[in-house]
């Protein structure tokens, strides 16, 4: 039975195909659309996962979409009832966009896949953000918590997955909302709703939580794990163009203006910021007090979780917790999760927001509404993406004239790539499926040597030309995780797979993937997953004694990861990378310039 699984029209839109139960293919629109976080009809990733499966549109039995469309269309129309007049320029905006696709879902999938309408089904928005965490997990039994924006109604919730049955419990509904709430302070604090999220958490331990007790107002918890807003201090359920109001103003004090460089006195001032302004201790001041907020605001959704899912174990008594939506890519609560909490397992499923939404809908229809079986490997690694092979990629060398090396004998491209980490240089690694998710795992990777305190500050430089407070992450080979990292039983936790676990850093001899607070955002590598990674992370330990390389995406600011061996290389050579390793091709920066 072949189901597709599709979500789109609000943020990350996506596609999954799953045969009999098993995993084909998944992809996010914005990696073939090259529009970073694509809202729109997902058609290249859906042609992609067809093409993947051997059929076509009318080969399949079911197309489920993530949530229900008529239920969150009631939910925009209520909310801006209860907060007319305030809301009328919002309620304006929400119809023009929901008379356009949002309104006629069924009719536009069906219009665009060709399929009867008999073959459509849909799944509420938590439902799929459940199954999306249960079921790719390798859990028999295990409690569930899922925690996002908003889908229809619900903002959380809390269930139970046994065998083939997923079973949400109670929720949390609109307006109270952690992830609005988090946003809402992304959107003070400067950045992108729904995309800086991650530069917040990042920012947070170049402060001090010192304005936890004002955070506190804003937010009431319940000694069951539930939480209510206190709605005067916000502005997003009725308001288009800003999220909190002029208490929650006078509160903080004035938002910090977007675009401004970041930087405190534990930052450091880049040289590609240019020269220092003549207000600099003035600027830095400014920014601490952001950093500030950051960590303040960080803390208490920490606190909010870790009391959510005590609550969860002290009704289930389950020790394993999966957990999925926007929030639980907050890597950092998850790291506390799992050390102060009796959670002894767990998993985050790579794409955790709403893109993975496309995979829950899928395998909801299939184990919930249709009764089959759980008979499918589990979700252990994330390459679910589109591979392009060798005649690709030296289509796409030749079609620029470049100088390459080809290496037939795997050894000695590993030997090569390994003396160029050694030595300093940093390296564009293409391999493979491209990743499931927001993370790069290793198939559409920068890589550099985390031994070398200065290798931040060049890849943030030359290469990504980003914000000092994003930290690099360490790629370890999982059986050596805890001689670098403080994380008990590193090989069972599945989510460290992901890079969706921070923990504290045991030594210094990965300087350069250590943030400021002596955290580290690491993903564990396994042999049978990704071997040629596997045996590059390796053959570096071997030269250097330390299995651990420093990882980033492989994209510039504000671009997807790449995709394409062109994508791969027009990246290349829009950055000051030294090395391009894609496949079994390397190029070289110094013999094509």
């Amino acid at each position: 039975m072949k189901i597709l699984g599709i979500s789109c029209f609000y943020h990350d839109a996506a596609a999954a195909l799953v045969d009999d139960g098993r995993l084909v293919a998944a992809a996010e629109e914005e990696r073939f659309s090259r529009k970073k976080h694509d809202a729109g009809f997902p058609a290249a990733a859906i042609e992609y996962c067809l093409e993947a499966g051997g059929i076509s549109a009318r080969g399949l039995d079911h197309v489920v979409f993530y949530e229900k469309p008529l239920v969150k269309f009631e939910r925009i129309l209520l909310s801006a009832m209860q907060s007319y007049p305030r809301s009328w320029r919002s309620f304006t905006d929400s119809m023009i966009a929901w008379m356009g696709d949002k309104l006629w879902v069924r009719d536009h999938i069906r219009e665009r896949l060709g399929i009867d309408r008999s073959k459509l089904l849909f799944v509420d928005h938590h439902g799929s953000h459940a199954a999306s965490a249960f079921y790719p997990s390798r859990f028999d039994k295990a409690a569930i918590l899922t925690v996002d924006g908003v889908g229809e109604w619900t903002t959380a919730s809390f269930g139970v997955g046994d065998g083939e049955k997923v079973r949400l419990l109670r929720e949390i509904r609109f307006p109270h909302s952690l992830g609005l709430l988090y946003s809402v302070f992304t959107a003070f604090l400067g950045f992108e709703v729904n995309e800086g999220e991650y530069k917040v958490m990042g920012m947070a331990p170049y402060g001090q939580p010192r304005y936890v007790d004002k955070v506190w107002k804003l937010i009431e918890l319940s000694s069951d794990g539930s939480f209510g807003l206190d709605m005067d201090y916000f502005a997003y359920h009725y308001s288009r163009d800003t999220a909190y109001s002029q208490k929650f103003l006078s509160l903080f004090g004035p938002p910090r203006r977007p675009g401004l460089n970041f930087f405190t006195t534990s930052s450091g001032y880049p040289s590609y910021f240019g020269p220092k302004p003549g207000n600099f201790a003035e600027l830095v001041r400014a920014n601490e007090h952001y950093a500030d907020v950051a960590a303040s605001i960080q803390k208490v959704t920490e606190e909010v979780l870790l009391a959510m899912v005590r609550a969860i174990h002290r009704e289930t008594g389950l020790a394993r917790l999966c957990l999925a939506g926007g929030v639980a890519l907050n890597s950092v609560a998850n790291g506390r999760i799992v050390r102060e909490t009796p959670i002894e397992e767990l998993y985050v499923q790579p794409a955790a927001g709403d893109s993975g939404g496309a995979i829950g809908a899928a395998l909801y229809a299939y184990h919930a509404l249709l009764g089959k079986p759980r008979t499918g490997r589990s979700m252990d690694h994330a390459y679910w993406g589109k591979e392009y092979g060798d005649g690709d990629v030296r289509a796409a060398l030749e079609r620029r004239g470049l100088r390459y090396h080809h290496f037939d004998d795997e050894a000695r491209l590993l030997d090569a790539t390994v003396g160029d980490l050694a030595s300093g240089k940093v390296i564009g690694w293409y391999q493979g499926r491209f990743e499931w998710g927001p993370r790069a795992l290793g198939n559409r990777s920068i890589l550099g040597d985390p031994r070398r305190a200065e290798m931040k500050d060049i890849v943030n430089t030359k290469i990504k030309f980003r914000e000092p407070y994003r930290p690099f992450a360490p790629s370890v080979l999982a059986e050596q995780a805890e001689r670098f990292f403080d994380l008990t039983s590193a090989m069972q936790q599945d989510a460290a797979r992901f890079m969706l676990l921070v923990v504290p850093v045991k030594n210094d001899a990965v300087p350069a993937v250590t943030h400021v607070d002596n955290s580290a955002r690491l993903q564990t590598v396994f042999r049978d997953t990704n071997p040629r990674y596997y045996e590059l992370i390796r053959r570096f330990g071997d030269a250097t004694g330390v299995p651990v390389v420093l990882n980033t995406s492989f994209n510039l600011k504000g671009e997807p990861i790449v995709t394409t061996p062109d994508n791969a290389l027009n990246t290349f050579f829009a950055s000051e990378m030294d090395t391009l390793v894609v496949g079994n091709h390397v190029i070289y920066k110094s013999e094509n310039t």
